[in-house]
């Protein structure tokens, strides 16, 4: 078993010693059985805690959300996902992972949803989980969450796709919990207003207080800004004093050495979804399946 710094932040954290945590930690495990082993990672006591922090600590339905996870991961295969497959939805910049990190070592998620280029909701969907893996390839070590920067220029009604949105808060919420730390709307129209009201009922509240808006022309809000990031760094878009803009083909370089740097990890002997499948015994993924499908009876 990994040692890992057990974690201290809100009130409900400090309430629990490193020592129920960790005794939490054990009971996933054991709840979970035998599969754990086949997925170290997933399985490890950081991610193991950030089930039980998405969960409030609670034991049961955090290990039920892990197990669906171990189920999406089986059946998505996110690992697999390359630049390739997604080239064409990355084509105009409307997410990518910044050059720079914020004032806490987090990675920068950039997204511009007003240079939206597909109709296509699983594909958008698709270049999310590649991005989101990779921003997990590299992560600070450390660090397990990244920052959300979204430009609004040019947004407008017509890039709206409830569809892709319900997908991606589900995703985000239930598939990589604690990976957000905080997400900002930058500049978004008063339109936005009504289009975050339809989002919110598929938010969770915790997922919903990390979203934050700031305007150029309000100082209070602008703040947050100079707060978390280094303005030195940021681009012009984000009233930031870097001249770097989104290039295409640097970008699409720098991804497939990522993709070969995943690539030769996952040869080295670490778990992949098409390898797990084949070790999995045939009542280990009914299990899984199972489970998967009473979570949403227990949770009502």
């Amino acid at each position: 078993m990994s040692s890992i710094k057990l974690i201290r932040g809100s009130a409900m954290e400090k309430a629990l010693a490193p020592e129920e945590q960790q005794a939490k930690i054990n009971e996933i495990r054991k709840i979970i059985g035998p599969i754990a082993d086949k997925f170290p990672s997933l399985c490890s006591d950081a991610s193991v805690l950030r089930y039980l922090r998405a969960r409030n600590w609670n034991t049961k339905k955090a290990a039920k959300m892990l197990k669906a996870t171990l189920k999406w991961r089986l059946e998505y295969k996110p690992e697999k996902i390359q630049w390739e497959d997604i080239a064409k939805e990355a084509e105009t910049g409307k997410l990518y992972r910044a050059d720079y990190y914020d004032k806490q070592g987090r990675i920068v998620l950039v997204m511009r949803p007003g240079c939206q280029n597909t109709n296509s909701a699983s594909g958008q969907v698709k270049h999310l989980v590649y991005s989101m893996e990779n921003a997990i390839l590299n992560l600070h070590s450390g660090q397990e969450q990244m920052v959300w920067l979204i430009d609004f220029q040019g947004w407008n009604s017509s890039n709206i796709s409830m569809k892709a949105s319900r997908e991606t808060a589900r995703i985000l919420q239930d598939h990589y919990p604690e990976r957000l730390g905080l997400a900002i709307l930058y500049n978004p129209p008063k339109i936005f207003e009504s289009f975050m009201t339809m989002v919110k009922p598929f938010l969770e509240p915790k997922t919903f207080k990390k979203v934050h808006f700031v305007y150029a022309d309000n100082p209070e809000s602008w703040k947050l800004m100079e707060e978390i990031f280094d303005m030195d760094k940021v681009e012009c878009c984000f009233g930031g004093r870097s001249g770097v803009q989104f290039g295409y083909k640097v970008y699409a370089q720098k991804m497939r050495e990522d993709d070969k740097k995943k690539s030769d990890f996952m040869d080295s002997g670490c778990s992949s979804s098409s390898h797990l499948q084949s070790v999995l015994s045939e009542s280990q993924l009914s299990e899984l399946a199972s489970d998967h499908n009473s979570e949403a009876s227990d949770e009502g």
